[in-house]
């Protein structure tokens, strides 16, 4: 294709012949299938449904690969993944209804971590739409009233024509700062509809750019340079805009102690003089950037778990960096730049001064004792042997995704993710099953390294069915299940609060044997043999379980 003076495209003769006689055999799906394609997607995710299978009919006809699994929110989860590991749009194919609804709770956990995730779902035919009461199948009165609240934008698609701009429209939307999840519904009737529309080819859906004004990087540089006790709080915005390196360069210049956030793991060297690491639910943490007199904060809302449960006040002036609007000031006053956090972090980095503190690694060192002598006071040794069992099996560069379980809580804050972007949890929106299907997004995006999934036995029953989507595929995941007879951590909230528990305990599978029954080989592990187990499974192709019976307990909190 060339294009002329005023960027218009042109057709080939040969593209002119090909728009003017398309091939027979299509329909709306395919119009579905060809505009991913043409956007750049190579994967898709999702699950069949009545009103879906012209879409699912036309992946046959595609080069898109197809990862189906056996509930509708894990593949949500497997999606929302995938996004974030590649940091391309993620595709979710979903039927109406049931189908649709069941995501729900993948979509916000995306929306949370602002992963880029283009959920595509069927609707009841045109002539259903509206609001009335027509008795079909799945219908709902306003299918995406029920995703406008949690999804960056909705859009629905009335004609097959109107399916390339829709699609395109969405992908923009989920990959312009913040990224998130969008929504996409097309009635069964239009995707089934034979077409004789041209075959979509390549598609422009550039995202806009999101640059800080230059007014607030010369007034934050400013603060930052004439600061006496600089500080940065860093999160997920800085992983996401892959902004990791300038982040660096900046602490060092001006001597800024960084802590990094829950969502955030791996933004800054854990070993670095400067790390603070992510110890945010100890009051020695708090305390130290309570006294910081600048206190730059980047792709952080400073939400509840980033602000050791709102009982942070900060001291000083506050600078933000968010890509979300509606995260600028909404817990403490602040000079708010609204920018990606790779561009503000770029301009601040040349705009500040450098600045000499020879205190600042002393001061880091003074708190992190702190950390380690409360929770050593704590009787806590086997919770960090478990830990450092894990960190010790894992490879550096492998991704892991941890469910909502006692063993996650503990990684938010002690472990070592060693690269950016290779530790995620459901921490965003803080749903149960998350850890398994995630695991499976991340060994779709990249089969050739290992994947490890974290679970609490309770976590697990969410997404067991998803043994047989890494058994079908054959994807390098291990999945470690602590298995300790209940929702460990409501167990102690509940004791705690109310001196004993209720809905608690589980009765539980012989995960080892149902694994197996998958076909996917298993363990029973220890404490003592955790980490040689795990790194055997690690290293073995395909999917595999490793067991651990263990009860373990949280550190005492500090915001009580």
């Amino acid at each position: 294709m060339t294009h002329d003076h005023d960027d218009r495209p042109r057709l080939t003769p040969a593209q002119a012949e090909a728009a003017l006689n398309p091939p027979p055999g299509r329909n709306g799906g395919d119009l579905v299938v060809e505009t991913l394609q043409g956007l750049g997607a190579t994967t898709v995710f999702g699950l069949p449904g009545q009103h879906a299978l012209g879409m699912f009919d036309a992946l046959r006809r595609s080069s898109l690969t197809y990862i189906g699994l056996r509930v509708e929110n894990n593949a949500g989860f497997a999606a929302d993944a995938y996004g974030r590991i590649t940091g391309e749009v993620a595709p979710l194919l979903l039927s109406t209804g049931p189908g649709a609804l069941t995501s729900l709770a993948a979509l916000q956990e995306a929306a949370s971590a602002s992963a880029p995730v283009l959920a595509i779902s069927s609707q009841i035919p045109t002539a259903g739409l509206g609001g009335g009461r027509h008795g079909y199948l799945h219908e709902l009165r306003d299918q995406k009233a029920s995703f406008r609240d949690i999804v960056k934008s909705v859009h629905t698609v009335r004609t097959a024509s109107q399916i390339p701009s829709a699609i395109a429209a969405a992908w923009e939307s989920a990959l312009t700062a913040p990224h998130g999840p969008v929504w996409v519904e097309i009635p069964q009737d239009v995707l089934l509809a034979e077409t004789i529309l041209p075959v979509v080819t390549a598609m422009d859906a550039t995202p806009r750019e999101l640059f800080p004004r230059p007014e607030l990087t010369v007034a934050a540089a400013h603060l930052l340079s004439n600061a006496e006790r600089p500080a940065i709080i860093a999160g997920g915005g800085v992983v996401r805009s892959d902004a990791t390196g300038k982040l660096r360069a900046l602490a060092e210049k001006i001597n800024a102690p960084v802590v990094t956030t829950f969502g955030g793991k791996g933004a800054f060297p854990w070993e670095h003089p400067l790390s603070l690491r992510s110890w945010l639910e100890d009051r020695h943490t708090t305390d130290f950037l309570e006294s910081a007199d600048v206190l730059l904060v980047v792709g952080s809302g400073l939400g509840e778990l980033s602000s050791n449960y709102h009982t942070f006040r900060p001291g000083g002036r506050v600078i933000q960096i968010e890509a979300d609007a509606g995260k600028l000031e909404s817990n403490h006053p602040a000079l708010g730049i609204h920018s990606d956090a790779r561009e503000a972090l770029a301009d601040l980095l040349d705009a500040v001064e450098p600045r000499e503190d020879a205190t600042a690694a002393e001061r880091v060192r003074t708190v992190l004792e702190k950390v380690g002598a409360r929770i050593d006071a704590q009787d806590l040794a086997l919770e960090q042997q478990v830990l450092a069992s894990v960190r010790a099996a894992l490879p550096e560069t492998a991704p892991s995704f941890w469910d909502m379980t006692i063993l996650a809580y503990w990684a938010w804050s002690a472990f070592d993710a060693r690269h950016p972007n290779t530790m995620h949890s459901a921490q965003g929106a803080g749903g149960l099953g998350y850890g398994f299907p995630a695991a499976i997004g991340a060994a779709a995006a990249d089969p050739t390294r290992p994947v490890l999934a974290v679970s609490g036995d309770g976590g697990a029953m969410y997404s067991i069915a998803e043994l047989a989507t890494a058994r079908q595929y054959g994807l390098p995941i291990t999945w470690l299940i602590v298995d300790d007879g209940g929702y460990g951590i409501l167990r102690e909230y509940m004791t705690g609060a109310f001196g004993e528990a209720t809905g608690t305990e589980l009765s539980r599978p012989d995960f080892v044997a149902l694994a197996e029954s998958f076909g996917v080989p298993a363990v029973l592990t220890t404490p003592e043999s955790l980490t040689d187990d795990l790194g055997k499974a690690l290293a073995a192709p395909g999917p595999s379980v490793v067991v651990l019976p263990a009860l373990l307990r949280m550190f005492e909190p500090t915001h009580l």
